[in-house]
């Protein structure tokens, strides 16, 4: 609890601070609140503490709120010279964010779904004004309506769902919905199965799977650059997260009757992400494809029901979150040269920025889910987590995409190593230098000792 409410602290002082025009310590006094929130996280480790029967910290909890405020510290590293042309409202764009992380902490803690609605709503809110923060520009306003319209749609299933299950337990708590389903497993009340399903459909809207991703595409190219790097790593996180606590949790006695239709949802995921993806010459719009696909892998610890599925999707977070940071980081500071956030902007990047180039072929490498970068080991714990229960087919169909997206990843590499592009200086900041180093360093070591952070749940 002290974390959300240290979080809250901060954007409520860099609101202030930025309303008497205190530029410079807007950064400063963000890291500091992100830096205490983790310290806090890292102190309650092993403890498992409920509040009011509302919200539970336990490490599951603990763990996905540590990427999440990592992953947020990444994302204002990389404000450095990014609001040149926004000078007057940067304390609004640091503020929105800490709000976002805030509900996202609340998302991954809950123990009451109506603390699940809470969280979302704060994190939704936020993120609608952050894509549309660019009054004056007309893809980001199109964004921020299109991700407003599609996410009140998909809070309207969430909230439909929740009633159904209410109505049929006559609580909120998911302990208490799961012990009902145990003790009345042969006698389940009708309005527990669409309550699940409206619940599932809600979620998936969230974290962006299809049939329910097309909001996806449109919001990560309109929005500013910062805040689809932020959407498509810790916001994607936090949402699976929830996902988890929920259907692994309190749902989990009924796997058997949602575990097809989730099935369905992850092979349409894999197939629409990865395909459409090939087709992308715009890499913004590459990467909200490819964050599709990496939902449907996520997904594959819902699939099979293990002891180790909230570990397996801790590891795939962190793979996919410090490789998108690369990716966008990369992505920001060829813009600011060229204009252009196109694949064919990258060309010869290995000349003009060796560490840059190197830093964006980890990532990619990571991606693409290549041995000795943690997105391998990500996608090797998911591929082992589903045959547990011998689903060969869906591993066939997993491995036959996998080797869709190295196309469209090796594309990016070979536009950086072998092509000729501009000859256009690239500086590199010391706080994108920092990212960019500290991010290889996590991609590299969780590809070589996953252990690091596979047992900490």
């Amino acid at each position: 609890m002290n974390i959300i409410i240290t979080i809250a602290v901060s954007a409520l002082v860099v609101l202030y601070a930025g309303l008497f025009k205190a530029k410079k310590a807007l950064l400063p006094l963000t890291i500091l609140g992100l830096l205490v929130a983790l310290g806090l996280a890292a102190s309650a480790w092993g403890t498992n503490a409920t509040y009011f029967g509302m919200m539970q910290m336990d490490n599951f909890a603990l763990a996905f709120s540590s990427i999440t405020i990592i992953g947020t510290l990444f994302i204002f590293l990389l404000t450095q010279n990014y609001f040149a042309k926004d000078s007057e409202n940067v304390a609004e764009y640091f503020t929105l964010i800490l709000f976002a992380l805030t509900g996202m902490i609340i998302m991954v803690s809950y123990q009451n779904m109506a603390m699940l609605f809470v969280g979302l709503e704060i994190m939704s809110v936020s993120l609608y004004i952050l894509a549309g923060i660019r009054k004056l520009n007309f893809a980001s306003n199109e964004a921020s309506l299109k991700y407003f319209l599609m996410g009140a749609f998909s809070t309207g299933f969430l909230l439909f769902g929740i009633a159904l299950i209410y109505g049929a337990t006559g609580s909120f708590d998911i302990t208490v919905i799961q012990q009902n389903l145990v003790n009345n497993v042969k006698s389940v009340s009708p309005l527990f199965y669409p309550g699940i399903i409206l619940m599932m459909i809600g979620l998936c809207f969230k974290v962006g799977a299809a049939p329910f991703h097309f909001w996806t595409p449109d919001v990560y190219e309109g929005s500013p650059s910062l805040i689809t790097a932020f959407m498509s790593t810790v916001v994607k996180t936090a949402g699976f997260a929830a996902f988890l606590r929920l259907f692994a949790g309190a749902f989990e006695p009924l796997h058997d009757f949602w575990m097809p239709a989730l099935m369905v949802i992850v092979i349409i995921t894999l197939c629409v992400g990865n395909i459409t993806a090939l087709y992308q010459k715009n890499f913004k719009r590459m990467l909200a494809y490819s964050s599709i696909s990496h939902a449907g892998y996520l997904l594959f610890s819902l699939v099979v029901l293990t002891a180790n599925s909230a570990s397996n999707v801790l590891v795939y977070a962190a793979a996919y979150t410090f490789a998108s940071i690369i990716a966008f980081a990369i992505l920001i500071l060829v813009k600011q040269k060229t204009g252009s956030d196109s694949i064919e902007s990258f060309n010869g990047l290995g000349k003009r920025n060796p560490l840059a180039a190197f830093s964006l072929t980890v990532a990619m490498l990571s991606l693409a889910g290549i041995p000795l970068t943690a997105g391998f080991i990500g996608k090797y714990l998911m591929f082992l987590n589903v045959m547990e229960n011998y689903q060969t087919a869906l591993v066939v169909i997993a491995i036959l995409n996998a080797l869709v997206g190295f196309y469209y990843y090796f594309k990016v590499i070979i536009a950086v190593w072998f092509k000729d592009g501009e000859e256009v200086e690239l500086n590199t900041p010391m706080q994108y230098k920092l990212v960019l180093v500290l991010s290889v360093i996590v991609t590299l070591l969780l590809g070589v000792y996953p252990s690091i952070i596979l047992n900490l749940i």
